[in-house]
Formats: C-alpha cells, sequence, structure tokens
C-alpha cells in the first residue's frame, strides 16, 4: 500500500512539487542538514541557517567539519562514519554536550540526530540539529541546586535532620549520625526519643507540639543525647518548619551542635575566673561575693563575722634566695595547710601574692575571732617540704570584726592592712584586732599618698644631684639624681618616707618616669663631655615594658649622648625575674647604657649576680664605708669588693663617704670613685655647674 496525495504516491508528489518539499523542512522546529558522503552540507532548512548564524547559500556546499568545534574536527569524520554504522550514535537527546561553531565564532549548545539514507546511489546522512542550550541552562541550574543543597545538608560540618511531623527522621547527614555514633539506617524512620536523654523527653515533646500548633515558626533549645556507646552528650537545636504554597507543613529542619565540650569548657573558664590559678583558693571575685552574702545573713540573723588578712612573714627572702618556682610551691603548701584548718562555714581566698583572705562568720561573740586566728597561725607551726628541703614560714594576720551594725563593706580589708602593719611592727607572727584608734595612723598615711599624687603637678618634687667623685684626683666625674619633696605644710619629705609610699600606692612607675626625663634633660645640658649621670629605677619601673622605650625617648629629645647615662638598680631588683632582667640590660647596652648595682653586698647572692648582670659599676654600701666600731670583718669584706672590682675590671663606687679617715681609707685600697656629704650633699640643678669644676682636694 502506498501513501500519497490523491492517488499520487508520496515520494512522487514531493518530487514533482519541490516548494512542498521545502515547507516541510522548514516547518520543523529543528535544524535539517543534507550531507553527502564527502561530508558536504547540500541543503538545509532555514531552522539551520537561524542556529548556525549563515545564509542558506553561503552554509550549502560547505563542509560540515565548518560548524563543527575545532576540539572536534580531527575525528570528526571517522566519527560520521560511526553515526552511519551504528544506530547508537543516531538518536537525539544523548545529552553528549555537542556544540556547533555559528559564523560568528560563538559556539550553541545543540542534541543530534543522524539519519543515514541513499539518494542516487550515494549514502548520505540527514541531520536534525536541536538548540539545547535551554535545557543545559535548565540543568546547569539543577546541578547547582542539589550540590547548594549536598554542601548546605549532606556536606554540612554542622549535624542535620530533617523530620516529619510525628518527629520520625526523614533525612539526616553524615555529621548528625557521628554526632550520635549511629548509623544513617539506624536513625531514618525513627523518632528522636530513640537517642534522647529519658529524662529530656517532655523538652522535646514541649517543642515539637508548639510547631505542630504554629505557636512558633522556629525555636532554639538545648537537650541532652545519649549516644550509642551510652556517653550523654548536650546538643543545641534549631528547629524551622517548611511549609507548603498553601501554608501546610511538609517537615521540619533541624540544625544541631554539640556544645557538650563548650558547657565544659565555660564550666572550667566559670572556675578559673573565680579561683586562684596557682592555689586553687578563692580569689578576690568570690571572696567578695561571699563578703556580701555574709553582711545579708548578719544583717537578717545577726551574729559576727570577721575578715583576716594573712600575710606570710619574710617571704620575699624564699623569692630571692630559692626562686619564684620554690616561691610557688610553698604559697600552695601553705594554701593547702590553711585550707585544712578553715571551717566549712567559712571562707579562704588568696588576695594577691604572699596575702591571702579569710572570711569567718557564724561566729557568736568578737571572742571566737581569736580562735580563728590561732588556728590559722597554728597551720605554720610544723615546716613545710618543698624542693627536698625543710623551710620554715610564719604569718602575720590583721583582723576586723564587723556586724549588723557596720554597714561599710569597702573598708573592711582596708582595715584589716591597718591591722595587720600593727602585727608587723609588733614583731610578726601574730595577729591583731583593728581597733578605731588606728585609724587615723593609715589616714595619715593615706593622706600622705594622696598628696603625694598631686606633688608632681604643683611642682613641689624636683630633682637634685649628688657629685661622684674620682678619689684618686678628687674632681667630679659624675651624679646621681636623687628626688626630693618639699611639702607646703610638712617641710622637706625624706625619702625613706615617700619612696615606700609610692611603691604602696603604685605611684612609683610614674615618679621614676618623671625622674629620668627630669634628669636626662638636665644632663644635657652640661658639657656634651662633662660628667655622667646615674638614675635610681625602683624594681617595679626596672621590669616596666615600656622602660627602653621610654628612657630611648628621653634620650632623643634631650640630645644626651647615652654613654653618659648609668641606670642605677639594687641587686634585690635584679633578681625578681633573672631572665627578663638580663634582657632589659641587653637592650639597655645595646644603646651604650650602662648598669650600676646599687647596695651591693647586702644582697643574697651578690658574687653569682655579678657574673649575670655584668654592671658598668657596683656602688659599695655605706654600711662597709662606716662600719660601727671599726669592725674588721666589714673592713675586710670591704677590700675584698674593691679588690673584686679590679679583677672585674668594674668601677666601684663607695657611698656614705663622711670622714677623711674614710677617704683615705678607700684611696688606700685602690677605690675608684666615692660620694658622700664629705664631698657635698645632693644639690638643685643651678648649683651643679660650680660643683662640676670644683676639686675636693685638701
Amino acid at each position: 500500500m502506498t501513501s500519497g496525495v490523491g492517488d499520487e504516491p508520496f515520494i512522487e508528489f514531493l518530487e514533482r512539487h519541490p516548494l512542498t518539499w521545502e515547507r516541510l523542512l522548514n516547518v520543523l522546529p529543528d535544524g535539517v542538514a543534507f550531507i553527502d558522503d564527502g561530508g558536504i552540507i547540500r541543503h538545509a532548512n532555514a531552522v539551520l541557517t537561524t542556529l548556525t548564524g549563515y545564509e542558506l547559500d553561503d552554509l550549502v556546499g560547505r563542509s560540515v567539519e565548518d560548524i563543527v568545534p575545532v576540539a572536534a574536527r580531527k575525528n570528526h569524520e571517522h566519527l560520521r562514519h560511526r553515526f552511519v554504522e551504528e544506530a547508537r550514535f543516531r538518536t537525539m537527546g544523548r545529552h553528549l554536550n555537542l556544540s556547533l561553531v555559528r559564523r560568528d565564532g560563538s559556539e550553541l549548545a545543540v542534541d543530534i540526530a543522524l539519519a543515514p539514507i541513499v539518494l542516487g546511489g550515494r549514502p548520505w546522512i540527514i541531520t536534525l540539529i536541536r538548540d539545547d542550550s535551554a535545557e543545559r541552562s535548565a540543568s546547569r541550574a539543577r546541578d547547582e541546586i542539589e550540590q547548594r543543597f549536598r554542601l548546605a545538608f549532606e556536606e554540612n560540618m554542622a549535624p542535620m535532620a530533617f523530620t516529619d511531623l510525628d518527629d520520625r527522621c526523614l533525612a539526616v547527614n553524615d555529621a548528625f549520625c557521628a554526632m550520635l555514633g549511629r548509623s544513617r539506617a539506624e536513625l531514618l524512620d525513627c523518632d528522636s526519643s530513640l537517642f534522647t536523654h529519658p529524662e529530656d523527653l517532655g523538652i522535646t515533646e514541649s517543642v515539637h507540639q508548639r510547631l505542630i500548633t504554629g505557636e512558633v515558626e522556629r525555636v532554639r533549645y538545648i537537650k541532652r543525647y545519649v549516644k550509642s556507646d551510652g556517653r550523654v552528650i548536650v546538643a543545641e537545636i534549631s528547629k524551622s518548619t517548611a511549609r507548603d504554597e498553601g501554608g501546610g507543613i511538609l517537615y521540619f529542619v533541624n540544625s544541631e551542635r554539640d556544645i557538650t565540650e563548650e558547657l565544659e569548657l565555660a564550666d572550667q573558664l566559670a572556675h578559673q575566673a573565680l579561683h586562684d590559678p596557682l592555689t586553687g583558693l578563692a580569689n578576690r571575685a568570690l571572696f567578695d561575693d561571699r563578703l556580701v552574702q555574709a553582711f545579708e545573713r548578719v544583717d537578717r540573723y545577726g551574729g559576727f563575722g570577721a575578715v583576716l588578712l594573712i600575710d606570710l612573714d619574710d617571704f620575699k627572702g624564699i623569692n630571692d634566695t630559692r626562686g619564684h618556682i620554690t616561691g610557688d610551691e610553698l604559697l600552695s603548701a601553705v594554701a593547702g595547710r590553711m585550707h585544712s584548718v578553715t571551717r566549712s562555714s567559712d571562707t579562704l581566698c588568696r588576695f594577691g601574692g604572699d596575702e591571702f583572705l579569710y572570711l569567718a562568720e557564724g561566729m557568736s561573740g568578737p571572742g571566737e575571732v581569736d580562735q580563728v586566728a590561732s588556728r590559722i597561725l597554728g597551720a605554720f607551726d610544723e615546716p613545710f617540704a618543698i624542693a627536698g628541703t625543710f623551710l620554715e614560714q610564719r604569718a602575720s594576720i590583721g583582723v576586723v570584726v564587723f556586724d549588723a551594725g557596720r554597714v561599710d563593706r569597702a573598708t573592711l580589708v582596708r582595715d584589716a592592712d591597718v591591722a595587720l602593719y600593727e602585727a608587723k611592727r609588733e614583731g610578726k607572727n601574730r595577729h591583731v584586732v583593728f581597733t578605731p584608734s588606728m585609724h587615723q595612723q593609715a589616714a595619715s598615711h593615706f593622706e600622705l599618698a594622696r598628696e603625694l599624687r598631686q606633688a608632681m603637678g604643683a611642682g613641689e618634687l624636683a630633682m637634685h644631684y649628688q657629685p661622684i667623685v674620682d678619689l684618686s684626683t678628687l674632681s667630679v666625674v659624675g651624679f646621681e639624681a636623687l628626688m626630693r619633696w618639699r611639702h607646703p605644710v610638712r617641710g622637706a619629705v625624706a625619702p625613706s618616707v615617700f619612696i615606700p609610699l609610692a611603691e604602696e600606692s603604685g605611684l612609683i612607675v610614674e615618679l621614676g618616669a618623671f625622674a629620668l626625663r627630669e634628669a636626662i634633660a638636665t644632663a644635657a645640658t652640661w658639657a656634651p663631655r662633662g660628667p655622667y649621670l646615674t638614675v635610681n629605677l625602683s624594681a617595679r619601673q626596672f621590669h616596666d615594658p615600656d622602660l627602653v622605650s621610654t628612657i630611648e625617648h628621653e634620650l632623643k629629645t634631650s640630645g644626651l649622648a647615652p654613654g653618659r647615662l648609668v641606670i642605677e638598680v639594687t641587686e634585690s631588683a635584679t633578681m625578681l625575674d633573672v631572665a627578663e632582667t638580663l634582657e632589659v640590660i641587653d637592650r639597655l647596652a645595646h644603646h651604650g647604657i650602662g648598669i650600676a648595682l646599687d647596695d651591693f653586698g647586702t644582697g643574697f647572692s651578690s658574687l653569682h649576680y655579678l657574673t649575670l648582670v655584668k654592671p658598668r659599676i657596683i656602688k659599695i654600701d655605706q654600711s662597709f664605708v662606716s662600719p660601727t666600731h671599726g669592725d674588721q670583718r666589714t673592713m675586710t669584706l670591704l677590700e675584698t669588693i674593691v679588690t673584686l672590682g679590679q679583677k672585674l675590671d668594674i668601677t666601684v663606687v663607695a657611698e656614705g663617704i663622711e670622714t677623711d679617715e674614710q677617704l683615705e681609707h678607700l684611696r688606700d685600697l685602690g677605690c675608684d670613685l666615692g660620694q658622700g656629704f664629705l664631698f657635698s650633699p645632693a644639690v638643685t640643678a643651678i648649683e651643679v655647674p660650680a660643683l662640676v669644676t670644683r676639686n675636693f682636694a685638701r
């Protein structure tokens, strides 16, 4: 049976009506090309001309390789033969990511279908070419969505799960499985009661009900899970509702976080925030909180409480002679010993350094505090076994008793400190209870500290300069800068009074900076090759991180040559932190600034530290220069120190020279330099020029 138009066969109809054939090709939605066995395009429809950008006359007669991407042209002829021979290569829509090259050089994503035919006894190929760019874009979009989903869910490091309206797991990611220690197969289609801690099931039910009823759209809560190995973890869960276009609930999205370690760390940090890291005792923050509660209990129930300030006697000597590691071990042992006699109702706190606070509560009368203090002091009766040896350690205690009538908590520790001062003054290793009569002394002490704070701004502080004399020629070679305080009412306040006061009040660094600034500026006005300058630094200032940069700034500002500046520091100050001391000295030496060890011979390990510090100058304490009753042993030590300086090429300065006899003895020993009232007291900056040119020869 033949098909045709009317009685005429279809093929014959097309042959006799070529325009109908052309219209048939052009109504097809895809591009069509007739390609002969030589790969030449012999005919194409209008759609293909649109796809390729060629005019029909330009396209027909062109090699099909012209519209094949460059990378595929080499093998294209071979591939055409395979298309003819193997039917599996002919079907459109195989998603081979094919493309054609348009006339403008751009590439167009296409799908291709091939049909081999024989025309006139020769093999031809009918090629159908479909624009695949929209599908490719849609496919890429789907791929991107799928990739984003994988990143957001499957590959997310945060545990995630999708749950249905019955709280069953619809999907879980690897992180969720790892958090619970269970496989995906164990979790899917199971509700969270499988792995929720039994005591927290009510939390799950309550939250789920709020989401189901629409009371909330999202919620964050914490509950515990039980892992497959029985371990309990704490999870923070963020749960949100996913809805369809009609507002119906599709499922719930759970993003979770194991916060077990985080909570443990928070507990550790909370403990550290309220406890001393060395001793494990309560710190000041916790003590203050307990003190507030103690006041509330005394106010509500009556009775008495007490604050005891405990200070270790002569503890600095332990650090100086045995080092800070041993000192820390002793502090820990002391804390343990005192804690063993602490009542359960009381609080023992490390106040700082070698000081402790003890809060005693629930006392029926003030007399009970004596028992508490005696019990604490008794803890020091036996020596402490530290670093393979036994160390004796004692303590002094200042006590303040309070009841409901005392409303000012802030002054308790201050008053206890006043009482502690009295205990120290009375001979240590005892306790003293504060009385109001002690307050006047403390107030005077505080007032003087306040006035010292104002003294710099008021111009009451000034630097004086005591000459340092070459004992062989008796000419001036240097000056020691010494601070003086002229109080408008009290008159001259001795350095032995206000310097310790500055240490206690924290003003010492500020005063030290003032001394450096004033002294260096003054020395810069002396002759360029004039006398050198020594400036005393306290231990705290010497270990101030900004010290070297401060000195550099003052030298640069004033123009004083660094080689004319000597920093004077006591041996005990250098021993506070040997490593830090050596670093500071190296930095100073790098600039040419010298170091002088003051009060040499009075420290604990002078010879040892001499080899470490390598000072330019050692200053012999005046107790060696003017010994009591001509003590022969002291005289021998003086001679030894001078000889030691000579052997080590260290300049030796003798302090406190007051008599001609002392001067002659020092000259006989070969001591380099000296200073003292025999030559001159410290003078003002205005008087220095007159002394520079003076010779003290008699």
